[in-house]
């Protein structure tokens, strides 16, 4: 079980797909104009290849280079998720830079960080965009794990315009105490805290990252990049007191929107408007140029070279155009479900009892684990903010955690011992019992617990739970 919960944080099921079938057409038409995906391989910091891909129009405005918005996965997503982004954002004359995260997908790596180590992947993006000097605004759309490492690289670069921050998670550690208790863990109260500080010093020589560095809550009280916020009112895996207590502590401009779903369900209509919106207004993007040939009875979307349409032919052509300030309309939202039926969406889900044992992808033969650097600070802050957000154990402060073999066998026996007199005393019957009595009762409940195991203001605080909706297409995300 404790190898599984590690995995679980590092190694989660790692995203498989073909490029050639799985991402957007490599040329395509999307509202009567023409776009290209341009796949590229950075390496990272630490040597690793990345396997990218940049959607950009065929034809850019003349003048002035384009924003971008670089979309971050989730622990078991890949680049393949960003299609969505790419056909809402591109209309509007916003190219859309997407990655496998090192230990991701098809990119080089054998573990993920959730967040550590991915800001230093998308601080290699960032760095590559810029020195290509097509792009002007950068924002950032995350997504779970990428929404953290959104947040952790954007206290660093307040050049970044805006982020969309999907399901972010405050701390780590509490995160994995939350998940032991909804998903229930076959682990013994008493030993949760012990099984923490075992993970975190597993995980730190494995991975090279500590994981009560993953504190975004500290982060977000020093963060001024403009932000909007996105969470599913039934998600269970990473419950939205999250979200609000990152909310409560950010400083920069902020919004927040709730709306029906769970972690992994498609998002509304209304958030895509929203953050589309948002997007619209920290990006600045130029007004769209219709093309020379645009026909305005063209259909929305189709393959230039399988011309493949998505949408039905209307006198075989392609559909009209909407103007770049106008949220996304129901025929792109056609399109969105026509790409998830094909290849849904990445999930992220509780581990199962069976173990992650796949080899990575893209790990090379000679390849040694990345030096381990020190833990940068100690970030974790177990203090419940003013809302009361729920915490199910406390972790008084990581002082006190293993360095060694013998500190955590007699920390784990610290950890019996009071488990077991604490169950002495409440086993004790009210009226008189006889020491032998006790003896065996104590004896009894012993064996029994030793085997145990400021841009957008006209986007007003959303709280969709109050206010019906229109329904989202059931995808799996």
């Amino acid at each position: 079980m404790m190898e599984q919960l590690v995995n679980f944080i590092i190694r989660p099921p790692r995203a498989e797909y073909n490029p050639q079938h799985d991402l957007l057409e490599e040329e395509f038409k999307l509202k009567g104009r023409s776009f290209h995906r341009k796949d590229i391989e950075i390496k990272n910091g630490r040597g690793l290849l990345l396997k990218c891909s940049h959607y950009v129009p065929r034809h850019f405005p003349e003048g002035a280079p384009l924003p971008c918005v670089i979309y971050c996965h989730g622990n078991s997503g890949c680049r393949t998720d960003a299609r969505e982004a790419a056909l809402i954002l591109l209309p509007s004359n916003v190219t859309v830079f997407t990655l496998d995260f090192s230990g991701s997908g098809l990119s080089e790596g054998e573990y993920v960080s959730l967040g550590w180590n991915e800001k230093e992947d998308l601080k290699t993006v960032v760095n590559y965009l810029r020195s290509e000097g097509n792009v002007s605004r950068i924002g950032l759309w995350g997504r779970s794990m990428g929404a953290v490492t959104s947040l952790l690289y954007g206290v660093e670069d307040p050049s970044i315009a805006g982020m969309v921050l999907d399901s972010p998670f405050s701390n780590l550690m509490e995160l994995m105490l939350e998940l032991v208790d909804t998903y229930k863990f076959p682990l013994p109260k008493f030993t949760v805290k012990f099984a923490i500080q075992h993970m975190r010093r597993v995980i730190k020589k494995k991975a090279c990252f500590d994981i009560s560095d993953l504190d975004t809550i500290k982060v977000a009280t020093s963060s001024f990049v403009p932000a909007l916020f996105g969470h599913g009112v039934a998600d269970d895996f990473i419950h939205p007191h999250h979200s609000d207590r990152i909310y409560d502590s950010y400083m920069g401009d902020k919004n927040i929107i709730k709306f029906e779903g769970d972690h992994n369900s498609p998002r509304p209509q209304f958030f895509m408007d929203s953050l589309t919106i948002f997007f619209h207004n920290v990006l600045k993007p130029p007004e769209s140029v219709q093309e020379d040939n645009f026909n305005p009875t063209m259909h929305d979307y189709f393959d230039v070279d399988n011309w493949e349409a998505i949408n039905d032919f209307e006198n075989n052509h392609s559909s009209i155009i909407i103007p770049s300030l106008e949220p996304t309309t129901r025929s792109t939202e056609d399109v969105v479900n026509h790409v998830h039926q094909r290849t849904p969406m990445s999930r992220t889900d509780a581990p199962s009892d069976v173990s992650n044992e796949k080899k990575p992808h893209g790990l090379r033969k000679n390849q040694n684990s990345p030096n381990c650097d020190a833990s940068s600070s100690q970030m974790i802050n177990h203090e419940q903010s003013s809302s009361g957000s729920p915490g199910l154990f406390s972790i008084d402060c990581t002082s006190d955690m293993p360095s060694n073999f013998e500190d955590e066998e007699r920390m784990l026996m610290e950890a019996i011992l009071m488990s077991l007199k604490d169950s002495t005393i409440t086993q004790k019957a009210p009226d008189e019992t006889s020491s032998s009595e006790f003896s065996k009762a104590s004896t009894s409940q012993n064996s029994h617990s030793s085997t145990s195991s400021s841009n957008f203001s006209e986007l007003p605080i959303i709280d969709s739970s109050s206010k019906s909706t229109s329904d989202p297409t059931q995808q799996v995300d």
